[in-house]
């Protein structure tokens, strides 16, 4: 009879209910859906859309999805280079990068992202600013 109590508590406690940022994210999917979103209001953006000139966007889409989620703990494996490789010589300023979170942020909450899994996510790619800006 412990055992059985024992479990149904684990089983009903808060912690069970807890969720990944990798899950609020909303998986694979989600995070798909959050990065192709960010990435046409990127499109739009006049102030930002130039660093993607000639780019290959199915594979920016594909790398930023894959990065993020791995960083939130999902089943992904970054397979592109470092920040500070990819970014090099792009001319990324503080404005440039602030633009970038900004659509981010827009994405994600056209996507009911709760606010602190946005600013788990935020805090996770953050420390990427010093290798992506260049002063």
């Amino acid at each position: 009879m412990k055992t059985v109590l024992l479990l149904v508590a684990l089983l009903f406690s808060p912690l069970s209910f807890a969720q990944s940022l990798y899950q609020q994210l909303g998986e694979q999917q989600g995070i798909e859906t959050i990065v192709e979103e960010m990435l046409y209001r990127v499109g739009g953006d006049e102030r930002i859309a130039h660093h993607f000139d000639g780019v290959d966007i199915m594979r920016v889409h594909k790398l930023i999805s894959e990065q993020v989620c791995d960083l939130s703990g999902g089943p992904c494996d970054y397979s592109g280079e470092d920040m500070k490789t990819s970014h090099r010589n792009m001319g990324v300023d503080n404005a440039d990068f602030n633009a970038l979170v900004e659509h981010l942020i827009a994405a994600m909450e056209k996507e009911d992202v709760p606010v602190s899994a946005q600013n788990q996510l935020l805090g996770v790619l953050a420390p990427m600013h010093s290798d992506i800006v260049e002063e």
